[in-house]
């Protein structure tokens, strides 16, 4: 700058430094013009959107990072609730109840899907989870250009991931990060502090009395037992992950500690309608206990408290 301020008092520049003129004129010209395509391509990309792909492999287009946003399901409500903010959350399901701040969101069916309602909603992007909303009705969905984003779950660790990719998603990853890494530290802790625990406690969980359904090897209960150094009394793995057992085959399996429901309440239900299973470890050493249903079987935010929760049974 220097430079320029002193050739233009001492008269027309010498042909060096016109030389050089010319190239910085033409250099700005052309950095103009860059920046003339690159003004006319922005729309163009704008258009073009961006494709995600979900946890089942289903490729998604968005035309926009998804603003408008709602859970088929009550764990990915809590989910939304814990990342992304509360005035982009348009809607939740009938069994949403967790946390408060779901109330004051209309309710949508999901079970069935409510294709009118959720239409009238003008949705950006639907979060699901797998086995939770039929397949056929997101796809009918798809079609009306609602898209549905499907994650699964087979470990704790996933359900962090779930966490992290919501976050990157709808552009909140700062929250969501920091959300996945603070509940990665405590699971850690804890598969830490049993680690090394060489007798593990074999656990058979109830979810249905008749007949009578438990969770199966393939379910995220599994991985929250490895991770408290027990493990699930049912070794095989069912094409159901909830799959019905006979009262032989629980006989079989000899659990030590029985979850599902409280004391008085299997003994009114689920032991006097079968008293031979009596004869089962849990039963003699009044090893059973009622885990809250909305954390054991939700995937989501509060995997931890349900951990700490399972960890009070196991060792009390």
């Amino acid at each position: 700058m220097r430079k320029f301020t002193k050739i233009s008092r001492a008269g027309p520049a010498p042909m060096k430094n016109k030389t050089i003129v010319y190239t910085l004129y033409f250099l700005s010209l052309i950095l103009g013009l860059q920046t003339i395509v690159s003004c006319q391509q922005k729309p163009e990309e704008q258009k073009q959107g961006i494709t995600i792909t979900d946890n089942l492999g289903r490729e998604l287009h968005l035309p926009k990072q998804p603003k408008r946003v709602f859970g088929f399901t009550s764990a990915m409500a809590e989910m939304l609730f814990a990342i992304v903010d509360t005035a982009n959350i348009i809607a939740r399901t009938p069994d949403c109840d967790y946390p408060a701040g779901v109330y004051t969101k209309p309710i949508v069916s999901n079970y069935p899907v409510d294709m009118e309602q959720v239409l009238a909603l003008k949705p950006d992007l639907i979060f699901t989870s797998e086995g939770m909303t039929p397949l056929d009705d997101a796809a009918r969905l798809q079609e009306l250009g609602i898209p549905v984003y499907y994650q699964k779950y087979r470990t704790v660790e996933d359900v962090l991931k779930g966490i992290e990719d919501i976050g990157r998603i709808t552009g909140r990853e700062q929250v969501a990060n920091h959300l996945a890494d603070s509940l990665r530290k405590e699971v850690q802790q804890l598969e830490a502090k049993y680690k090394n625990r060489q007798s593990k406690l074999q656990v058979l969980t109830i979810t249905w009395t008749d007949p009578i359904y438990v969770y199966g090897q393939n379910t995220l209960l599994t991985d929250k037992l490895r991770i408290l150094g027990a493990e699930n009394a049912v070794k095989e793995t069912f094409d159901q992950p909830y799959p019905a057992l006979t009262r032989e085959y629980i006989l079989k399996l000899n659990p030590d500690v029985l979850m599902g429901g409280t004391k008085e309440k299997l003994e009114q239900t689920f032991f006097s309608q079968y008293p031979e299973l009596r004869k089962i470890k849990a039963y003699k050493d009044g090893r059973i206990y009622a885990p809250t249903g909305n954390l054991i079987e939700r995937p989501g935010p509060r995997i931890v408290e349900s951990l700490k929760e399972l960890e009070g049974f196991l060792y009390p």
